[in-house]
């Protein structure tokens, strides 16, 4: 079942809505520099222990293992491939057929 709405309804809520979102109260900037705001005590902060610095801990050193050296592997050495050359075929050529010249009626 399709809804069918008066496009007056929506023109009217469109309305509404940019009045209601435009409700703000403005002040030119001549009138917010005259404006003296009263000066607020600064709020003390409470005073908080210290906190006591650990020392850093110290790790003992350990030795660097001395691995054994490995030797380094020969791999074996391959022939090297060619390809095999492919004839080149040859591509007929094609006539260009030409539209044949119609009188002028």
């Amino acid at each position: 079942m399709a809804y069918h709405h008066n496009p007056c309804f929506f023109l009217l809520l469109l309305i509404a809505l940019s009045l209601a979102s435009n409700y703000a109260i403005q002040a030119e900037a001549r009138h917010l520099l005259e404006i003296t705001l009263p000066e607020l005590p600064k709020p003390e902060l409470p005073h908080l222990p210290e906190i006591p610095i650990l020392p850093k801990p110290e790790f003992p050193q350990i030795p660097k293992p001395e691995l054994p050296k490995l030797p380094k592997p020969e791999f074996p050495t391959f022939p090297k491939l060619e390809l095999p050359t492919l004839p080149k075929f040859e591509i007929p050529s094609i006539p260009k057929h030409e539209l044949p010249t119609l009188p002028k009626p």
